[in-house]
């Protein structure tokens, strides 16, 4: 299940799709409309703005090892958010990232992007999935924690949580998925 279309919480429909190349194009609004406190939760380091090295960086990635989804709002063909998730060297587990349009936050599009993620690291035939948060981002921690991940503080790096989803965990996806 690559591709899906949903419904925000405000009403929004959005297609959740792969990342292609030519999504480079829908980056500069799209960052335009993130905050630099947004990207400094994402990143772990202040940022002003996200320089062309790294949005090459972040589009050509080795689908073998790596997902990236986007969501596009369908009424504007803009890019909404992008949540992506990297295999570890074992093939059995995987790290997410995601970022949103900093005024979507609390619309739901991430706890949508994120379940997307999820079914299809679990179709993939992955175990966990896991990502590291800044503990000041309280939205996020929320999210991981009701869609069932666990928390645990970092033990290599200070004010950073460790989250892990175990996918055998995650029921169906038409249960988890409606």
């Amino acid at each position: 299940m690559l591709s899906r279309r949903v419904t925000t919480l405000a009403g929004e429909k959005v297609l959740l799709r792969p990342l292609t190349v030519e999504d480079a194009a829908l980056y500069p609004d799209f960052l335009a409309d993130v905050t630099a406190e947004d990207l400094r939760l994402r990143f772990f380091a202040p940022m002003r703005q996200v320089n062309p090295d790294l949005i090459d960086k972040l589009i050509h990635y080795d689908p073998a090892q790596a997902m990236a989804f986007v969501a596009i709002d369908e009424a504007t063909g803009k890019l909404l958010g992008v949540v992506r998730l990297h295999d570890d060297r074992d093939g059995k587990s995987g790290e997410f990232a995601i970022l949103l349009r900093s005024h979507l936050k609390g619309h739901g599009l991430g706890w949508l992007m994120m379940k997307h993620m999820i079914v299809n690291a679990k179709e993939k035939g992955l175990r966990a999935v896991r990502g590291q948060v800044l503990n000041e981002n309280l939205t996020m921690l929320q999210m991981c924690g009701e869609l069932g991940f666990h928390i645990a503080d970092d033990p290599l790096e200070r004010g950073v949580k460790d989250v892990t989803l175990p996918l055998d965990e995650v029921p169906a996806e038409a249960t988890f998925f409606p």
